[in-house]
């Protein structure tokens, strides 16, 4: 219980915050584009570090998902962390349209151009979160030490440039969340897709790299 409590605790502060510094921009202007960034890449880096030996931190059902197909975490564990992890988020898009009842979008995921062109963005920096996630994972025991800041440091880049073009989703839970609280679905299913079409071929590729000659 002690991994599904960690993994609903910590998907509720990432979706809090990362959503949350979306609606605060609305608000006030205050933070820009690397602000929001910045807010996305730092809370991804304390909850690793607050959370990795409890829950391993995925926070996501797309990298839940490509664990599972790596055989780095069992299948049977899977169901439960995805529900664990849409719980945490539903939480906190809820308590945010709780604080800010007038904002009508809660920091949802929508393209700013064609579907197609957010879908290969999506699909992509998914990947590239992916094989940052598996790398770091893997070999030398240093790596497990800067995991966090090479995993948040990763998410703070892909939200500075692809931010303006898809919104940068990356994760099912941070796009179904706010979607389904505002009731706006409008292209949802690219931020479903993707992020799991991203992650699965950082899996692939990774087998490769990491296979024994």
């Amino acid at each position: 219980m002690k991994k599904y409590l960690s993994e609903v605790i910590g998907t509720f502060i990432l979706i809090f915050a990362g959503t949350g510094c979306v609606v605060v921009e609305q608000q006030t202007g205050a933070l820009g584009l690397p602000g929001i960034a910045a807010v996305w890449g730092f809370v991804i880096i304390a909850l690793i570090y607050a959370f990795g030996d409890i829950s391993g931190t995925h926070l996501n059902p797309a990298v839940t998902v490509a664990f599972a197909v790596d055989r780095r975490f069992e299948w049977r564990e899977v169901p439960a962390y995805l529900g664990s992890q849409f719980t945490g988020a539903i939480a906190a898009s809820f308590l945010l349209h709780f604080l800010f009842p007038d904002n009508k979008t809660l920091g949802i995921t929508h393209p700013s151009g064609t579907e197609m062109q957010a879908f290969i963005m999506e699909t992509v920096m998914t990947f590239i979160l992916m094989m940052v996630i598996l790398r770091v994972s893997v070999g030398a025991k240093e790596k497990g030490i800067t995991a966090g800041i090479a995993i948040g440091g990763t998410v703070w880049f892909l939200v500075l440039f692809g931010g303006p073009i898809s919104g940068t989703g990356l994760n099912p839970t941070r796009s179904i969340a706010p979607a389904i609280v505002t009731g706006n679905f409008e292209s949802l299913w690219i931020y479903i897709v993707a992020p799991f079409a991203g992650a699965l071929s950082a899996v692939f590729v990774h087998r490769v790299l990491h296979s024994e000659p």
